[in-house]
């Protein structure tokens, strides 16, 4: 039988890096080609129900072996990040034995640069080999949710009920739950497997907003521009600058929200700046919203017509979705205990699809998959982590049936 190792080996040779430049649903066909092999796969094990459709989403169904029992779910995406290349990823197995790792000629990983490589010495890492990222988020969770599902199989004498699994496109650029079909999912509740470190478990995430600021000037020969050019650049460097110093992404950590300049491209006619704006809190989530539009209106008095601003909604902290039904929480602790895990209850710096999953109707925390250091070269994932994830799911259906 393919092991929890192997099948994350495979999947991660598969390039499904995302791109929000497309406005296509998957983004990229290198999905569509993963979400085929997975169906497939899911054939071949035997589940029922299975239908991907032209969007992507890929479902199917572990029947259960015990009646009365709620249809729960287990969820992961088939993407990885754009902010690096997810193209013929080459993994490695490193037994940790503390110290760095020699990626290849020019990088290492290194825990005097990530320290919480110490805690995983004794264990094997998979690595990758500092040209590319490595894919664990989200490839483990799937991995994960896939051999938890055999592993149930192969043990028909553990009571569960309807097990569902989805794996969806498109996380990783905010449109992974646009097109998911809640009603066709059928749970009345389910658990994204996209957290890192082991015994992460979340259901508050940021609230979530994009936000477009576009600066017009005028442009004329520099030697007669006096009174008259307009340098829209500097204009859009001002603005930047009037945005609070310490409220950045590298500045904050917790439940502290931020603006984060993501990207900028200008001429002396046009500059855009592109923010992504976050908060835990709802009522700041709004302020740093005002403020954005607030700014532009300073800029313009001085520089009438040059700022417009392009604000929208990303998503919003499932914690007012789930605290009604904080059960799905309680199950998920005591799955991890049973599993050997001490849970870690913490906010997402972050968002995932059971946000917005949750304010779709289906409560949808996120617990641990393992990845570490994720979207960069610099990613690994250790495999006791994935072992424990595994478990954490297997628990999870026992419980339910238990109760």
């Amino acid at each position: 039988m393919t092991t929890l190792v192997e099948r994350f080996l495979k999947y991660v040779k598969f390039d499904t890096q995302s791109d929000e430049l497309t406005n296509l649903t998957p983004s990229t066909p290198g999905q569509m080609v993963f979400a085929r092999a997975l169906e497939q796969e899911l054939r071949e094990i035997g589940l029922s129900d299975i239908s991907l459709d032209d969007n992507g989403y890929l479902f199917a169904t572990l029947p259960g072996n015990t009646p009365d029992v709620p249809v729960i779910g287990f969820i992961a995406h088939m993407d990885t990040a754009p902010d690096m290349s997810g193209h013929d990823v080459k993994p490695r197995i490193v037994r940790y034995e503390g110290g760095d790792i020699a990626l290849n000629g020019e990088f290492t990983l290194s825990p005097t640069q990530f320290p919480e490589m110490n805690d995983y010495v004794g264990q094997e890492l998979i690595v990758t080999d500092g040209t590319t990222l490595l894919g664990a988020d989200d490839k483990a969770g799937i991995a994960e949710i896939i051999s938890a599902v055999v592993w149930l199989q192969q043990h028909p004498e553990v009571k569960h009920g309807d097990i569902r699994i989805g794996f969806n496109p498109d996380e990783e650029i905010g449109m992974g739950a646009h097109h998911f079909d809640v009603e066709k999912f059928g749970a009345e509740w389910a658990y994204t497997m996209d957290g890192g470190a082991v015994g992460e478990l979340e259901y508050e995430n940021f609230n979530a907003a994009s936000a477009k600021v576009t600066f017009k000037g005028l442009n004329v020969h520099p030697g007669a521009a006096k009174h008259k050019m307009l340098n829209s650049m500097r204009v859009a460097t001002q603005f930047a600058a009037m945005l609070p110093r310490w409220e950045t992404p590298e500045h904050t950590e917790g439940y502290e929200g931020f603006y984060h300049l993501i990207s900028m491209q200008g001429t002396v006619e046009e500059t855009t700046l592109h923010y992504i704006l976050r908060d835990h809190d709802r009522s700041r989530f709004e302020s740093r919203k005002r403020e954005i539009e607030h700014l532009c209106h300073k800029v313009n008095c001085e520089f009438p017509g040059c700022a417009t601003a392009v604000i929208k909604d990303q998503y919003y902290n499932m914690r007012e979705q789930i605290e009604p039904v904080m059960y799905v929480i309680d199950i998920a602790k005591q799955a991890m205990e049973r599993a050997g895990v001490v849970a870690k209850v913490q906010p997402i710096r972050g968002g995932t699809d059971g946000a917005q999953l949750s304010f779709k109707g289906l409560p949808c925390p996120n617990i641990f998959a393992g990845g570490m250091n994720m979207h960069g070269r610099f990613e690994y994932v250790p495999v006791q982590s994935m072992e424990k994830a595994m478990q954490t799911i297997i628990e999870i259906c026992k419980i339910v049936a238990e109760k």
